[in-house]
């Protein structure tokens, strides 16, 4: 009798746990689903008012995007530009922080343009999924084209910046394509930070390996052996993917903050012919 009490006891006791675990689980489920945008692009947003304070000169642009919102970036231009940089920024931050770095490109000879994706510094709107940051990447570069005319057009991408300036230069004519601390594949890179949650579920894939194979510009990739946040090793396997004249650079104690300060990378990228 008490034995039959026992294995009833512990039958019930692992039908509750089961039965937690199961609603913990879709919890989960659930929760990352509804706030992966949340999770990816860490929108930080500026008053409308704000005034920017660069020791170089910058003009506000405002683009639309395809839908009626208005995105919002920096352009930093100089005399006798040889062309255009379009640098997608990380998945935090705003231009405010972000064109701290336009001395340094304008030092190269180029005008540079920082653009805040929906959400970001004073762009409107919030990002939803992958789609519309494509859409209003190219809706942006078009834009830009045409309204500065510049010689030339080099993309820039940092972090997860690197997964839309790749998609950027699969779909348009670019003369370079520069990636710093990239990701070989988006789903695959959060498969662990996010475990068990379904890939078909991801809003976000960025197959930054898949567009890379068909870029016919120069591409020029910079990573740090000391990310933790993207390892490097997400660039070594994007190398095999390169077209012969294409090159990766490897930055010594370097992280994935800081590239953009780094003597190393300013060093290789004013010795480049773009």
């Amino acid at each position: 009798m008490q034995k039959k009490l026992i294995l009833k006891t512990l039958k019930f006791l692992m039908l509750s746990f089961s039965s937690i675990f199961i609603v913990c689980f879709l919890l989960y489920l659930i929760y990352v689903y509804f706030n992966q945008q949340n999770m990816v692009f860490r929108a930080s947003g500026l008053p409308k008012n704000h005034v920017f304070s660069f020791s170089n000169h910058f003009d506000e642009v405002y683009s639309k995007t395809n839908d009626g919102t208005k995105l919002h970036g920096l352009l930093f231009p100089i005399e006798n530009s040889k062309g255009l940089i379009l640098y997608f920024h990380g998945n935090k931050g705003n231009v405010d922080l972000w064109g701290r770095d336009a001395v340094f490109y304008n030092s190269l000879g180029y005008d540079v343009f920082y653009t805040d994706y929906r959400g970001f510094g004073k762009s409107d709107g919030q990002v939803e999924d992958e789609a519309q940051i494509f859409e209003d990447a190219l809706a942006i570069f078009d834009d830009t084209q045409k309204r500065f005319k510049p010689q030339k057009m080099i993309v820039l991408g940092y972090s997860i910046g690197t997964g839309v300036a790749t998609y950027v230069a699969n779909q348009r004519k670019v003369q370079a394509l520069i990636l710093l601390a990239p990701f070989y594949n988006f789903t695959e890179f959060t498969a662990s930070r996010v475990p068990f949650f379904p890939n078909s579920w991801k809003k976000f894939s960025f197959e930054t390996n898949r567009y890379i194979k068909t870029i016919p510009c120069p591409i020029f990739i910079f990573h740090g052996d000391r990310d933790y946040v993207i390892p490097i090793q997400n660039s070594i396997k994007l190398r095999k993917l390169l077209k012969p004249a294409d090159r990766f650079f490897t930055l010594p104690n370097e992280g994935h903050v800081g590239i953009n300060q780094n003597p190393d990378f300013q060093k290789i990228i004013s010795g480049l012919n773009f």
